[in-house]
């Protein structure tokens, strides 16, 4: 009587690391081929920076920290002399409206406002990145028997906004035409405004009718 063989040749671990590895390898390389960045570090084209955002606001320490995680070798200093790059904010604008009222003349959503205008510089003060301006808009429902729990969610949600505001700002040096724009700085016009200028203050406008203290957060000292 013959033994039956195995019709599967059997089980190799080495090799089924090896091909998994080369599965890796090979999805890298065509994820490269097709322009494919993985989400994390993107080199800045300077390696020094300077910027006027307060360093002891929320907003100017998440600045910092999405900064030098997407580019280790770029660092901040403490005096625009020292800095290859200066990243001037112009005005940061927080604001909170009502947006619809109920019959009994009740707020029955808000809507949130924010607002970042920047420009990036030299170090001789050519301009890199013209004024630009961030917007971001949120709508709020609202409900007055739960007042403090409401209060805590807009603050929430403003504290959302600004990190993603963060996020765009980071994503914007990073762009390519930045990188290109410092390269060839010499060709661009230089901006006279001093590098540590005090970000221009809101503009004045009447806060919303809310039912407790005013909800507009100060966006220089960050959210509390």
């Amino acid at each position: 009587m013959h033994s039956s063989k195995p019709l599967l040749p059997p089980f190799n671990p080495v090799s089924l690391r090896r091909l998994g590895g080369l599965v890796c390898v090979t999805l890298c390389l065509v994820l490269a081929a097709c322009g494919f960045k993985m989400k994390g570090v993107s080199p800045l084209p300077f390696t020094t920076i300077y910027t006027n955002i307060a360093e002891n606001s929320a907003f100017g320490a998440n600045i910092r920290r999405a900064i030098i995680a997407s580019s280790p070798q770029t660092r901040f200093v403490s005096e625009p002399a020292e800095a290859q790059a200066r990243l001037i904010e112009l005005a940061n604008n927080q604001s909170l409206r009502e947006l619809s009222l109920d019959a009994q003349g009740r707020v029955e959503e808000y809507e949130l406002n924010l607002e970042f205008i920047f420009q990036l510089t030299d170090a001789k003060g050519h301009v890199i990145l013209p004024p630009t301006t961030l917007r971001s808009t949120r709508e709020l429902p609202y409900d007055d028997s739960v007042v403090q729990a409401k209060q805590g969610e807009i603050t929430t949600v403003f504290q959302q906004m600004q990190q993603s505001m963060v996020d765009r700002v980071v994503r914007r040096l990073a762009s390519p035409d930045v990188a290109e724009a410092f390269e060839n700085a010499q060709s661009l016009a230089a901006d006279d405004t001093p590098a540590d200028a005090t970000p221009l203050p809101p503009p004045q406008t009447s806060p919303a009718r809310t039912p407790w203290a005013s909800p507009h957060v100060d966006p220089r000292a960050g959210m509390r």
